[in-house]
Parts: C-alpha cells; structure tokens; sequence
C-alpha cells in the first residue's frame, strides 16, 4: 500500500478562488504581500467558505474510489493559516470520512517536514510544494483544473492515480 497524501485547497475544495478574489478587492497582491495574504486567510470564516466551496472535478467521489481501491494509504496534508482553519478542515473531512488522517501544516512550515516523504505521493496544486516534495525523494503529482503543461505527472481527477499507480 502506497502513502498518499492529499492537498486540500485548490484539490479537493476550489477554496483559493474566493479568497484570491477577496484579497484583489483588498488590493493585496498574492504573490508579493504573503504576510498579508497570510493575515487574510487567518480571518476568514473558514465554516462559511468550506460550505460554499465547490468539490474539484468530483473530488470526493474520487476519493472514495481511491479508499474503496485499497492501493493506497489516503491522508490529507493541508497548509493552514490558523486553528480554525484547521478544525474547519478536518471537521469537513470527518463529516465524510470518519478514517481519514488529517495533518494541518502551519504555512510556514514545509509539509516535507510533517511526514515521511521517500516513494511517498503527494497530490497538491501548488507546483512549490511539489518541488520540495520531489527534492524529498517524493513522488509529486500536479492536480489542475484543466490539463496543462507540467514539470510534474499531472492530472485533473484524483482517480487517475488508480492508472497510475
């Protein structure tokens, strides 16, 4: 059984959208004004926003296939900007998988550091994160929306990774 680890926002959830949307009404430049951005994400009522947010090219019936396939040992690896993100996250999460682990990763913390990476998978949005993992001697997948040109194997259901592992 292969460990893989799941990232949460811009996955599982489109959760980035309305806050990159809210942080450009606010004039905060999301690539520049990380702190900000960061202070930002601290605020939001992350209850509101989970329950508003979208699933991600049916990402949770996709998981359950994953889970259901038994070929991999499933936990989400989340970046968080405080405790209530994280309890809203991982309350989400229990509400449709009560065996699912959940590791919120402080922002400022490598999700490298939260677990062991060697033949580990992980699939994240963010090509940063991948990067490290990959470094980390990981197996780095690239989840989009849409397909797209990437450094990294790409997909855009999580139930390609029956195919590919």
């Amino acid at each position: 059984m292969k460990n893989l680890y799941i990232d949460f926002d811009g996955v599982i959830l489109d959760t980035i959208t309305p806050v990159y949307d809210l942080a450009r009404k606010l004039n905060l430049d999301v690539k520049t004004q990380t702190k900000e951005v960061g202070l930002l994400f601290s605020k939001i009522d992350w209850e509101t926003l989970i329950e508003e947010s979208p699933a991600l090219n049916d990402s949770i019936n996709a998981i359950k296939k994953l889970k259901k396939s038994k070929k991999f040992n499933i936990s989400i690896l989340t970046h968080v900007n405080s405790l209530k993100e994280a309890k809203s996250k991982i309350e989400f999460i229990n509400s449709l998988f009560n065996d699912l682990t959940i590791i919120p990763v402080p922002k400022s913390c490598s999700k490298t550091m939260m677990t062991q990476t060697k033949n580990a998978i992980l699939v994240d949005d963010y090509s940063g994160n991948l990067r490290e993992w990959k470094e980390a001697e990981g197996i780095a997948v690239k989840f989009s929306k849409e397909k797209e040109e990437s450094e990294f194997i790409d997909i855009t259901s999580l139930d390609e990774l029956l195919e590919l592992f």
